[in-house]
């Protein structure tokens, strides 16, 4: 799928889309890449990922690029994937998405892709029926947090512990989807 929404401010040549089961070899060289960038932001390290096999990679992929319980969407401008972003269900809360690992590489940052992708799993979210959306963000990381609220997220001053590093805490943001 194809989003036309908040990509107003996106060049031309990016595609906003839903991850397709070809995408594995792209989507893996941006997740090694956002794991080297931002080894805190995500709920594993470079080593895990890179050891991780090609085929374990393609079936992740294959998986979330249909249904409605998770989605992964891209960005790709000249047939590299530029940034993420991805959404699933919960059991606890059967209304609410949980945006989970956004990613825009540096040179791409500042150029509407958060607030694109977000749009994208916001869709997402609507068409599978659950009306809102969540994310955790490491307290500290106020680029971040100044990102989502950027994109209508807003703190809901739940803080939690960080699920793999016991001396960092998470916040909790939520918007409608």
């Amino acid at each position: 799928m194809t989003t036309a929404l908040d990509t107003r401010r996106l060049p031309a040549a990016v595609e906003v889309r839903r991850v397709r089961p070809g995408d594995a070899a792209i989507t893996r060289a941006l997740r090694l890449e956002m794991l080297a960038d931002s080894p805190l932001a995500f709920l594993e390290t470079l080593a895990q990922a890179a050891a991780r096999p090609h085929a374990e990679y393609a079936a992740r992929i294959a998986e979330h690029s249909t249904g409605d319980r998770v989605a992964q969407f891209i960005a790709v401008a000249d047939g590299r994937v530029i940034a993420h972003a991805g959404g699933t269900a919960i059991a606890d809360e059967p209304g609410v998405t949980v945006i989970f690992a956004v990613y825009v590489t540096p040179t791409w940052r500042g150029k509407g892709l958060t607030s694109a992708l977000t749009a994208a799993v916001s869709e997402w979210s609507r068409t599978a029926g659950r009306p809102d959306l969540m994310l955790e963000v490491v307290v500290g990381n106020d680029r971040a947090v100044r990102a989502y609220e950027r994109v209508g997220f807003v703190d809901t001053g739940v803080r939690l512990p960080h699920p793999t590093t016991a001396a960092m805490t998470e916040l909790q943001m939520r918007r409608r989807a």
